[in-house]
């Protein structure tokens, strides 16, 4: 049965992101407001969805703060992506280069605000994402960042990227770590899982740390439930 609920998962919410993707340059001419309402419109159809077909479910634990914090999360599946999106409510999102060029969502993602960077760019790509981030700060809105860089499998805790000290250090806003566990029930590939996924919101992190300080205090925030350091 898993592979038949994964099976019409796929062909209804895909047949649907198109549709969304699709409408998003209409939807822009209404202005960033409604860009948003329709992404997190689509963030909440990908959670009902998997609720419906694939019996997964989401458990929040912690508490989730609002206004501009900077969300460094773990990132194990496509899932957390847009169900992170509309729990902490419309962040800019860091995402790798490739993904805003893709035609129709790449432009629809830069109007929503996702800041795309090359990961092979060096110091300019670096200073590029940290001027698009300094805009939205400015704006009040958070931002989100996997500091792995890519998704990861279950139990894998690489270092953190170079960028996300220079993105903490520019931006001065507290850290709030993610720890999750998707990648067992929403693998990349094959079959998806029935069950929970574990959503875990650390205590936001001060700005101000040496670099040293705080790519441990996050690397540990976010592997929170990894077997190594929960063991712990």
């Amino acid at each position: 049965m898993a592979w038949l609920r994964t099976l019409a998962f796929n062909l209804v919410f895909y047949a649907l992101t198109i549709a969304i993707v699709l409408a998003a340059p209409l939807v822009a001419l209404a202005g960033p407001r409604a860009l948003r309402r329709h992404a997190e419109g689509w963030a909440r159809a990908q959670g009902a969805l998997a609720r419906w077909l694939l019996d997964i479910h989401v458990r929040i634990e912690g508490e989730i703060p609002h206004g501009p914090f900077l969300f460094a999360a773990k990132h194990q599946a496509m899932f957390e992506t847009l169900e992170l999106a509309w729990r902490i409510g419309a962040p800019v999102i860091v995402m790798k280069r490739e993904l805003t060029q893709i035609p129709f969502w790449g432009r629809a993602a830069q109007r929503y605000g996702s800041i795309g960077i090359d990961r092979a760019g060096g110091a300019d790509a670096l200073r590029a994402m940290l001027r698009e981030a300094k805009e939205a700060r400015r704006a009040g809105r958070a931002v989100l960042i996997f500091p792995e860089g890519t998704r990861v499998l279950p139990g894998e805790t690489p270092p953190l990227r170079s960028g996300f000290a220079g993105l903490y250090k520019a931006l001065a806003m507290p850290v709030v770590p993610v720890a999750l566990d998707s990648g067992p029930l929403w693998p990349r590939k094959g079959v998806k899982h029935a069950g929970t996924i574990t959503l875990r919101f650390g205590t936001p992190i001060p700005a101000g740390l040496s670099r040293a300080e705080i790519e441990a205090r996050v690397h540990a925030g976010i592997n929170a439930l990894e077997p190594a350091f929960s063991a712990d």
